[in-house]
This record gives structure tokens, C-alpha cells and sequence, in this order.
């Protein structure tokens, strides 16, 4: 497994662990024709003060037309299996992911050919492919369904532990907002994970990189309720889950912009009996992670809610968690944002200049309100997931909207001379924050 902190290319002084995380990750950048793609956190940094590992966590993403059961729910074992401890032979026995050999998905990635790539990471590479509907044997090109093929280098960062921990839930766990996975393969030393293909990449993508479709409010909203719901769905189970990796980059769309929760490398059990939190080693990425999580270790479900908030804020700014091209406070987005959250007059400031002020001010005051709230700095003041989705589900309510219908950008009525020599109202205009730099690195710990 690897290095320890201290000996990674990122280096984060105490002050800033002890206040907050800040966002360590390595992305690698690649093109697929017409969507810009990232395999986002290559190496994984773990914060400790023993011995420390190097790991690497990633994300696919591309398209999908797998179809997916709308129930919710646990698939081929009960709830209870995820805190019972199982052998290794016993999780990758779940009915519910194929067991794929080595073979197949050589055939159905064509050989994993290079135009077959879609990217490169320090886990190793991912792969489109395609298979049979029903049978799930390799297919032709075109034909079936297309999957993504997670294909571990052998001498990668990414650990068996964790590539077993993403079978372990993925395998039981089935719900809309979650990503599926579909099988694995273990052979040898060969180690590979075969996915869903989601068409529309991940939120990463949409909000930090140039184009020409930045996304809609109604979209950025779209996809925080979606994921809202997967966590939701993690916290209330009957067996909690802490998902301990949400940020923008684990978050893939599919062709109507659904938002599904991927890459369960670092998931972990939640507390059980009359435990008030799980012990164990801070992983996560910085930027996202919770300040009380990185000093103590202590994980509970408020820790995906403070992650929760970064993420909201990132919808709302289109900045990243992390920004070290950025001068002073403004490199780090809660530090820059917090003390404009609960200002109407003053939101304005910090909201993405590519939304061109199109969006309601109603929801978005609310929004910026609910991530303060995820933000606070005590976790029993935190709201709980599910609390967060009935919020964020009310602003996306037609009632809701016909009441919040007025755009920033609408136009004012002035006579001409104030027109010529004033300035747009501020409650009129975008912050002047420009867009991020094509090609980026985005920081994450582990």
C-alpha cells in the first residue's frame, strides 16, 4: 500500500487538519469524444498518526443504458450481512454481481484495445465495453449493453481491501441514486470491477470544466436531491452505512442527469448498539472531510453531511472545494463562502458567474441556508440526510416554484440617464469569479 503523508506530492501543514480538510486529490484528465471525462483521486492519502497507506480511489464514468429497478433496497442479502463480518469468499458468493472471468471481459472490451480506454489512473485503467443483455456474455460492439471496466494494475495504489470493501456493498445494495455494479473478476492477480456506464460522466466534469453548456439551476438542483437520496438511503438503512467519500467527482450522471453515488472503496459500517460513532483510521478527501473526523477519527453519518455541504456549495459557486490557483481565503470554498450563506443581499457574491444570474433567489438563499447548516462545526447541529432531502425536495416543488419565480437576472425598468450611468444592481448581477482553467488538478486526502 504505500507512502504516508508526509511523503506525498501534496503536503497540508496541522493547522489546516485540525481546522478543516482541504482537497489533496490528483485528477487525470482524459478526452472521449464529445464528453470530457476525469478518473478523479488516482492516489488516495490516509491522515494518521501511526503508519500510514497509500491507496488509490477512482471514478468511471460514461454511458449507460443498463436499466435499473426502482426499488429500494438491499439485493441478495439482508442488511444485517453488512455488519456481520464475512469471509472473502463469502461476499464475492452474492447472487446479485456476476463473477466474471478474466476472458470475458478481455472479449468484451475487445482486448482492452486503446480506443476502448477511457482512462488512466493510479488504480490502473478503465475500459468500455459491452455484453449481452440477458446472457451478460461479451457481445459485439454496439450491441447489448455497455459497461465500464475497472481493470486494477497489480502493482497499483488501489488495495485489494478496498476493491473487496466495493464488492461487499455494491453487491447487497441496490437503490436509483446508487451506481450498479454489475460484476467482478478475480483471477490471479487480476482484479477488475465492471459498472453500469453512465453517459453523462461526473458532476466534476459539468461544474469545473469549460463549455458551452454550463449546467442549469433546475439541473444543479436535479442532481443535489438525487444524491441527497443516496445517502439517505445509506443512513436510514437498517444497517447504516457511511458512504465517507461524497464529493463532486463520485457523483455520475446518467443521460437525464439522475445522480448516482459511485466508488464504495472507503465505505464503512456505522455504529451499532449504544455506539455513538465507528473509530477508524481518517481517509476520506480533504476539501470534503469533516473537520472533527480528521482530528479525531471519530466517524459518524454527520461526517457524509459536512461532505454534503461542500458539495452543495460547489453547486452553488461552481468553485471547487479546493482551489490552490486561487489567492488567500478564496482557495478554500467553505472559509471564502460562510459569512456570505445567510445574507440575501450579499449570496450573490459567491453564486457561479456561468449561471448568469439565471436563477431563482428564494431557492438559492434556501440552498445556501441548508449548507450552512450541513457545514456547522458541531455535529449534533448538522441536520440529518433525510432532513436535507425534504428541503431540498420543497424548492423543487411546482407550489415552490411559482412563488420563488423571480431571476436575478431579470431586467429592472430605470429611465435612460440611470441606465447609462449606473452600474447593474447588485442583486442583478453574477460574482465575478471567472471559470477554472481546463485542465485542473483536484485536491483530495486519503
Amino acid at each position: 500500500m504505500g507512502n504516508c503523508l508526509d511523503s506525498s506530492p501534496a503536503q497540508v501543514d496541522n493547522t489546516t487538519l485540525s481546522s478543516r480538510a482541504s482537497d489533496l486529490t490528483k485528477t487525470t484528465w482524459f478526452h472521449v469524444n464529445p464528453i470530457l471525462y476525469s478518473l478523479s483521486s488516482p492516489m488516495t492519502y490516509y491522515i494518521c498518526s501511526g503508519t500510514s497507506k497509500n491507496d488509490s480511489k477512482s471514478s468511471f464514468s460514461g454511458p449507460s443504458s443498463l436499466t435499473i429497478s426502482s426499488h429500494s433496497g438491499m439485493s441478495g442479502a439482508t442488511a444485517e450481512s453488512l455488519q456481520t463480518p464475512r469471509s472473502e469468499g463469502e461476499i464475492l458468493l452474492s447472487p446479485s454481481v456476476k463473477p466474471f472471468s478474466f476472458l470475458e471481459l478481455k472479449n468484451a472490451t475487445r482486448n482492452f484495445r486503446p480506443d476502448s480506454l477511457l482512462g488512466e489512473g493510479g488504480f490502473g485503467c478503465v475500459f468500455k465495453g459491452w455484453i449481452d443483455e440477458f446472457t451478460l456474455t461479451a457481445s459485439k460492439p454496439g450491441s447489448g449493453i455497455v459497461i465500464a471496466v475497472k481493470k486494477l494494475k497489480p502493482e497499483g495504489f488501489q488495495g485489494h481491501k478496498e476493491w473487496l470493501t466495493e464488492v461487499k456493498y455494491l453487491g447487497q445494495l441496490r437503490h436509483p441514486n446508487l451506481v450498479k455494479l454489475i460484476g467482478y473478476c478475480s483471477e490471479g492477480d487480476s482484479r477488475l470491477l465492471v459498472y453500469e456506464f453512465m453517459p453523462k460522466g461526473s458532476l466534476e466534469n459539468h461544474l469545473f470544466r469549460r463549455g458551452p453548456q454550463p449546467l442549469p439551476w433546475a439541473t444543479r438542483l436535479k442532481v443535489a436531491i438525487g444524491a441527497a437520496r443516496g445517502l439517505a438511503f445509506l443512513h436510514d438503512a437498517k444497517e447504516q452505512v457511511i458512504y465517507r467519500d461524497f464529493k463532486a467527482s463520485n457523483i455520475l450522471l446518467d443521460a437525464d442527469f439522475n445522480a448516482k453515488l459511485s466508488d464504495f472503496g472507503l465505505a464503512k459500517a456505522g455504529p451499532t448498539g449504544d455506539k455513538t460513532h465507528v473509530s477508524t483510521q481518517v481517509m476520506g478527501t480533504q476539501g470534503y472531510a469533516a473537520p472533527e473526523y480528521i482530528a479525531t477519527g471519530r466517524l459518524t453519518a454527520k461526517s457524509d453531511v459536512y461532505s454534503f455541504g461542500v458539495v452543495l456549495l460547489e453547486l452553488l459557486s461552481g468553485r471547487r472545494a479546493l482551489d490552490k490557483q486561487k489567492i488567500g481565503i478564496e482557495q478554500d470554498l467553505v472559509e471564502w463562502a460562510k459569512p456570505y450563506l445567510g445574507d440575501k443581499r450579499k449570496l450573490f457574491r459567491i453564486m457561479d458567474t456561468k449561471l448568469e444570474g439565471q436563477y431563482p433567489q428564494k431557492g438559492t438563499y434556501t440552498a445556501a441556508t441548508l449548507a450552512s447548516q450541513c457545514l456547522s462545526v458541531e455535529p449534533k447541529s448538522r441536520p440529518r440526510m433525510s432532513e436535507v432531502l425534504s428541503s431540498l425536495e420543497e424548492l423543487q416543488s411546482p407550489k415552490n416554484g411559482s412563488r420563488d419565480h423571480h431571476i436575478v437576472s431579470s431586467p429592472v425598468r430605470r429611465s435612460p440617464i440611470r441606465q447609462h450611468h449606473q452600474h447593474r444592481s447588485p442583486m442583478n448581477r453574477s460574482p465575478l469569479a471567472s471559470p477554472l482553467p481546463h485542465q485542473r488538478q483536484s485536491p483530495q486526502v486519503k
